[in-house]
């Protein structure tokens, strides 16, 4: 692929004083006549003022001018605005030569498309006075049938900058109609000599970004997706893309397909201003045809579809923070009408966007009509509905049901319902930004009873009745949870609902409106209450001293102070010296002296950034490099681990011990899996090694899994990289607060009793209470454990998951392992955490261990 794909860097002076006394004794010659004398003298003085008013007048003049050019001519600055546009044109088929942008074809058809152009623009006064000149970039069949193409092409115009706004509203002018309803026919109508048959013109202004003047290399390539097969991003995966290049790909499927593109990676800078990807349903980057905007990480779906036969992807990188970039998959599939709309009859079914999971094609109508008894209703409940950005009358991307027109992100488990035994759905897309779309199921019910056998929320949701009163929020709005009679163990907020008691105060408010804090003892205003429950005025935090006896007070400071004794609350530097700021490892500043605090801080961040887990969802490859999968030989999976340097895994005690001290415990049975993200599909970054030893905690209890913390060292260095990363290791005395949020992640079962996936699994829950985490567990829980869950259930590692990441990003973008996955009472249950090993308390027997 040429020099891009070999890396190559597309690189008088006057004096003050008394004068001087005349010398009386000179003696001057008499004149002839001295009043004539007088006069002449006067008559030169005026002559020499005029002259000097004369001059002083041109020397204004001159500066005016200079003054009016400067601030006026000189902002008759012109600018050069470039314009993307595609002109649809009726009675032209498509030949194959016009894909070749050297056939003559290809040549003699851009001229009566230039030509075109110049005609259409000739008939406004802006467009006319600054048109510069157009080129055809290229031709595609055009979608109304087979005796149509489109031509796609770039004008540019040059013009004073404070017409900028006049040229964009002429521009936009071209795709209004003078008459008819579908607005294809209009002003933009014209059939020169050589008989262009123009039927639509379409023109946006060019993306900016485009056309920085640092950008070193444009270049385009063209593909037929005939067969499937794949596009990538120069240089990758071996090394990141190029800085400084916009390149484009034309994609081109057979006449009666469109193009599917499913992202396999996609990895850039997360400023969308500095590298991005961009999708256009064309094959010019005309801004309203874009399907999607991408940079970053993204973790949507990633899989995009054609309108019709044609796709451009584009890539723009700038001179630094380069990234691997991206691998796609293209194919063809039929151009049939989408698999979406129809006749619905029964009770109950499901239905959904066009293509979900993958994103919906633009330009795509759908109508759903359902139909059942006549003594019944209908309801719709979308369990999914993402259609892009919410506007106001949804006039862009929409599902209308009965009329009611819904778009954006509606929240999940929202109902519908008609009252009739009719209901008819409908879902619109336009021309560009698509977006995941919707996944629903409707029901049919009898009227005066909707939820037969559950409760019925006032969104018309149907839950479990037992849920009703639990403390819960399970309708969403709340509704199960308001005008209760609380039972014993249970505390009656003001608000009118029901809590839990030993939701009282743990600090948070769960009541809604701190009824469940109210009666706790408490510092006084102005006072700061220390974590072992004493007060101290407010004034004494953050000075340096340990008011609090348990350094509590100079824990949570803004700036680090060096404090006078080192406590289970502040961070020790290497030379001895502890610091009272808040979780200060890794936090970008330095705060120790010696800098200690910021010493081996290139882990817990992904490369390139910028027990299944039950009620999780799959994660993208790469997005979890510290993740790894420890397989029996002959076996598979068995448990997950951490990747904390090139050498050394952190894994739970339990899953290579068991109960007797020697099960699986020999090294040589295991054999473990770095950079995997689907089991039993290994891919260029997935790097399988040995064990060389395993320790295992000393004190690990089997019984009640105290200490379940144990070390693997591998046989040999493993490469790290974009999909093998070290995870951070927290200080023993960072601070994960109450309520945070944190990820687990692992290939286990994906319900209790189930059995373990093949793709990685991802699930977001939050830190819990000790205290509140000790009654839920019948005190099972010791100094060594921590707390992690939805406590509403649904949530929750699983078996399979045991060993893996516990996982919590720093305000500063640092991932840290806070836990590793230990125990739980079954999977998800309600009121009933998981329990991870906290590993601050094991951070010094890591280090002694592993030197780690």
């Amino acid at each position: 692929m040429d020099a891009l794909d070999s890396g190559q860097k597309f690189s008088f002076s006057r004096v003050g004083g008394q004068m001087e006394d005349w010398d009386t004794t000179l003696n001057f010659l008499p004149a002839t006549d001295s009043k004539r004398l007088e006069k002449v003298s006067g008559r030169q003085k005026k002559l020499w003022i005029g002259v000097g008013l004369l001059l002083l007048a041109v020397v204004v003049a001159l500066l005016t001018g200079l003054l009016v050019w400067h601030f006026n001519l000189r902002r008759d600055v012109r600018v050069k605005k470039l314009y993307i546009g595609a002109m649809g044109i009726s009675n032209k088929p498509f030949l194959e030569a016009y894909e070749d942008p050297d056939s003559p074809q290809f040549g003699h058809l851009a001229a009566q498309v230039s030509q075109q152009l110049k005609t259409i623009y000739s008939r406004n006064s802006v467009l006319a006075k600054s048109f510069t000149g157009s080129t055809v970039q290229a031709f595609s069949e055009g979608n109304s049938g087979d005796n149509s193409m489109v031509a796609y092409y770039q004008s540019e115009f040059e013009i004073h900058e404070s017409q900028q706004a006049s040229l964009d509203e002429a521009i936009e002018s071209l795709e209004r109609p003078e008459g008819g309803p579908d607005g294809r026919q209009g002003r933009m109508q014209q059939s020169p000599s050589e008989g262009l048959s123009v039927n639509s013109v379409i023109s946006r202004a060019v993306d900016a970004r485009t056309t920085r003047s640092s950008l070193f290399v444009k270049k385009t390539f063209n593909i037929h997706v005939k067969e499937k097969g794949e596009v990538r991003s120069p240089g990758f995966p071996d090394s990141a893309y190029p800085p400084n290049v916009y390149l484009q790909w034309r994609l081109r499927a057979d006449p009666g397909h469109r193009i599917q593109l499913d992202f396999h990676t996609l990895i850039l800078d997360e400023d969308c201003q500095q590298d991005f990807i961009r999708i256009y349903d064309s094959l010019a980057p005309i801004e309203h045809r874009v399907l999607t905007e991408q940079c970053g990480y993204p973790h949507g779906s990633l899989s995009f579809l054609s309108s019709g036969n044609v796709m451009l992807l584009t890539l723009l990188s700038n001179e630094e923070k380069n990234f691997p970039g991206f691998r796609a998959n293209y194919s063809q599939i039929p151009l049939t009408q989408p698999d979406c709309g129809g006749t619905l009859t029964g009770d109950k079914g499901f239905l959904s966007s066009p293509f979900y999971p993958a994103n919906y094609p633009p330009q795509t109508s759908c109508v759903w009509k359902i139909e059942t008894t006549k003594d019944q209703f209908l309801k719709v409940q979308f369990n999914k509905f993402l259609l892009g950005n919410y506007s106001e009358g949804c006039l862009q991307d929409y599902v209308d049901v009965n009329g009611q027109r819904l778009c954006g992100r509606e929240p999940e488990t929202m109902v519908v319902t008609s009252r009739s035994n009719t209901m008819t759905i409908k879902f619109k897309s336009d021309a560009f930004y698509v977006d995941q779309g919707f996944y629903a199921e409707y029901q049919a019910f009898v009227p005066n009873n909707p939820c037969p056998g559950r409760f019925q929320c006032h969104n018309n949701l149907c839950i479990n009745q037992t849920l009703q009163c639990d403390g819960w929020n399970d309708c969403g709005d709340n509704s199960d949870e308001d005008n209760c009679q609380c039972d014993a163990s249970q505390l009656k907020c003001k608000n009118g609902q029901c809590k839990a008691k030993f939701w009282e105060c743990d600090g948070i408010d769960d009541c809604g409106d701190k009824t469940d804090e109210e009666t706790c003892v408490k510092c006084k205003e102005g006072e700061f209450s220390c974590r072992n429950h004493d007060c101290i005025p407010e004034r004494l935090r953050c000075n340096g001293k340990d008011d609090c006896a348990d350094s509590s007070d100079e824990s949570q400071c803004e700036r680090s102070v060096v404090v006078q004794q080192c406590s289970e609350f502040t961070f020790r530097c290497s030379d001895g010296k502890c610091i009272s700021k808040l979780n200060p490892d890794c936090d970008g500043e330095q705060d120790c002296e010696d800098g200690s605090d910021e010493e081996n801080c290139h882990c817990g961040r992904r490369p390139y950034r910028s027990s299944r887990i039950v009620g999780g969802q799959v994660s993208r490859e790469g997005e979890w490099p510290w993740q790894v999968s420890l397989h029996i030989k002959g076996t598979g999976h068995v448990c997950g681990a951490s990747v904390l340097s090139n050498r050394w895994l952190l894994t739970a005690a339990h899953c290579v011990t068991g109960i007797t001290p020697d099960k699986h415990v020999r090294a040589d049975q295991w054999e473990v899996f770095l950079g995997l993200h689907e089991q039993s599909q290994t891919n260029e970054w997935t790097v399988r090694h040995s064990v060389k030893r395993i320790i295992a905690h000393h004190d690990y209890n089997p019984f009640t899994y105290s200490n379940d913390i144990a070390l693997m060292e591998l046989d040999a260095n493993v490469t790290l990289g974009q999909n093998i990363w070290p995870i951070c290791l927290p200080s023993p005395t960072y601070h994960f607060p109450v309520g945070c949020e944190a990820w687990i992640t692992g290939w286990g079962a994906t319900r209790e009793g189930g059995l373990p996936v093949s793709v990685l699994q991802k699930a977001a829950v939050r830190l819990i209470n000790s205290t509140v985490c000790k009654t839920l567990m019948s005190d099972e829980v010791t100094e060594g454990m921590l707390c992690a869950g939805v406590l509403k259930g649904g949530v929750d590692a699983c078996q399979g998951d045991s060993g893996g990441p516990l996982s919590v990003t720093s305000p500063s973008g640092t991932v840290f392992l806070a836990g590793v996955v230990s125990w739980g009472n079954g999977c998800a249950r309600r009121n009933k955490p998981g329990i991870y090993t906290q590993t601050t308390k094991y951070r010094s027997w890591i280090r002694e261990e592993s030197g780690v």
